[in-house]
């Protein structure tokens, strides 16, 4: 009898345990025949800045869009320059480009995945205005630095959060370090909705109330248009949706932290493991490993009805999209990228599942 496939991710089994909780909320989305911009998106952003100890929370339609709009509440010129890590997923670049920005790569820290703070200040330029950091696989950035980098250069900073719900350093929460805490929903995240949906943070009430403009077409009040917007609105079905899963963030990274636990006790010295750090508090949206024979480790797991992803098999600066960087070279993300697989380690996921990975994983020769 051959064994019991063992997902990366199951949607289905991972919202099960919410799901009398949905259907109750789509009866009342329902009965109250209000669709967009209800009271469903007003309370998710109140319960999400609650969480974060926060009070501007503006909910928009997804990760990608919560970039876009914290960069156009900063008003940069056209060609200004924004500093992003090399490994990052591509909708953070394509935040920078979309804005009529230029993003300036800085390489990675190889042991964290995270940029690397000692080669930002060789990166700025008098054309540079803000640095984005990414929260990458559910670990913080090492933000000391950074936030002086920040204060003494007089820069933006705004945070992509989208794999770091409930991460921390120092205690502090992702998100609540720069001007921009940029959050997105997908339904494969650490808290999901089961759709597209985002939100992002920021300090000043003066950016809250642009962020709420942008999203709505540019309107403060229904048919006036005071800026040139965006249709950006966080669904109110998403919103109710996440309404329900907020509450049980912590125990959904709690359990992803168990599982990890396991790997990281348990997984052979053969494999390049995350980094545990005093200060970091890594909620482990990704578990990743690194071995030089990715591609053959990953056919091996599949072969033994384990699926496994890859968080990116293409770096940035290689994809087509971003022809004008393809000539450039970045050796650190290019090593990451060329050896990184992420294993199972979902909420759907049981401690059974993960021992049997990683006994599979010790036999690889």
């Amino acid at each position: 009898m051959s064994p019991t496939p063992i997902p990366y991710e199951n949607l289905k089994k991972l919202n099960e345990p919410f799901e009398t909780l949905f259907t109750q909320k789509f009866a009342s989305f329902l009965s109250r025949g209000w669709y967009i911009l209800g009271e469903e998106v007003a309370l998710f952003e109140r319960e999400f800045g609650d969480y974060h100890q926060q009070e501007y929370v503006a909910g928009v339609a997804n990760g990608l869009d919560a970039l876009i709009l914290s960069l156009k509440c900063c008003a940069f010129k056209k060609g200004d320059e924004v500093i992003v890590p090399s490994n990052t997923y591509i909708a953070t670049i394509l935040s920078i480009l979309h804005c009529d920005l230029v993003p300036v790569f800085v390489e990675p820290d190889l042991n964290t995945y995270n940029i690397d703070p000692k080669q930002i200040n060789a990166a700025i330029t008098d054309r540079t205005v803000a640095i984005m950091v990414v929260h990458l696989y559910g670990q913080c950035c090492d933000m000391d630095p950074i936030l002086s980098i920040v204060e003494e250069r007089q820069l933006k900073l705004i945070e992509d959060c989208a794999q770091a719900h409930g991460a921390t350093y120092k205690g502090k929460l992702a998100g609540t370090f720069g001007d921009f805490g940029a959050f997105s929903f997908y339904p494969t995240k650490n808290l999901g909705a089961l759709g597209d949906a985002g939100a992002v943070i920021c300090k000043s009430e003066a950016d809250y109330i642009q962020l709420k403009q942008l999203r709505n077409y540019g309107s403060e009040k229904k048919y006036h248009n005071g800026i040139v917007g965006y249709n950006s609105r966080l669904d109110e079905l998403q919103a109710g949706f996440l309404r329900v899963k907020l509450p049980f963030l912590d125990q959904i990274n709690s359990h992803k932290k168990k599982l990890a636990s396991l790997y990281l006790e348990h997984l052979s010295n053969n494999f390049i493991k995350p980094v545990v750090a005093e200060s970091f508090d890594n909620v482990y949206h990704i578990f990743n490993i690194r071995h030089p024979e990715r591609d053959r480790l990953k056919a091996y797991l599949l072969e033994n009805q384990v699926l496994t992803e890859i968080h990116y098999p293409v770096a940035p600066h290689h994809q087509k999209a971003l022809k004008e960087m393809n000539g450039h070279s970045y050796p650190i993300s290019e090593e990451i990228h060329s050896t990184t697989l992420s294993l199972p380690c979902s909420y759907a996921n049981d401690e059974n599942q993960i021992l049997q990975v990683i006994a599979l994983l010790n036999q690889f020769k």
